[in-house]
């Protein structure tokens, strides 16, 4: 009998953001630490986050996070005041946040969140360069998407 080791073990993901993959068309993935405060680590764990409205915006050489919600827990620490949907700082190497800055500057792609999980018990976020999609995009991805279903139907009936 193997034991896995602890490196070994997949990430828990906190939150997925869905509607990512319809809207945009991912060219490619960075993984970003972030910066939180105690009540929002807390928060993570009970799985109080949201990230489907939130987007990445990269200013004076940093990346931060904007939009997304992490509800505190009722039990929250009476001397601070809570703020949900605060900016939170993003902690990317220099040669990836080079590369994102270039991408956004130059060729018009966007940042945005995919996911956010945990790794060695710290909070990761799952960030992406991504082009937004036309309708017509929107139209065959989905066509495509019934087509392969309807495939698959037909092949499980034989």
């Amino acid at each position: 009998m193997s034991k896995k080791k602890k490196d070994q073990q997949p990430p828990s993901t906190i939150v997925v953001n869905k509607k990512a993959r319809f809207e945009y068309s991912i060219e490619e993935h960075f993984e970003a630490g972030l910066v939180l405060e105690g009540w929002e680590v807390k928060s993570l764990r009970a799985g109080r986050a949201q990230i489907v409205d939130s987007y990445i915006l990269v200013k004076d050489g940093e990346a931060w996070l904007l939009g997304a919600q992490i509800v505190p827990l009722p039990t929250a620490s009476t001397h601070i005041s809570p703020d949900p949907t605060r900016t939170r700082k993003l902690l990317l190497q220099r040669r990836e946040l080079h590369r994102l800055i270039g991408a956004v500057e130059r060729r018009g792609y966007a940042v945005i969140p995919l996911r956010m999980y945990w790794k060695k018990g710290r909070a990761k976020i799952e960030i992406a360069l991504a082009k937004g999609k036309k309708t017509h995009d929107k139209r065959a991805a989905e066509k495509d998407r019934d087509w392969t279903r309807e495939k698959q139907r037909i092949m499980r009936g034989r």
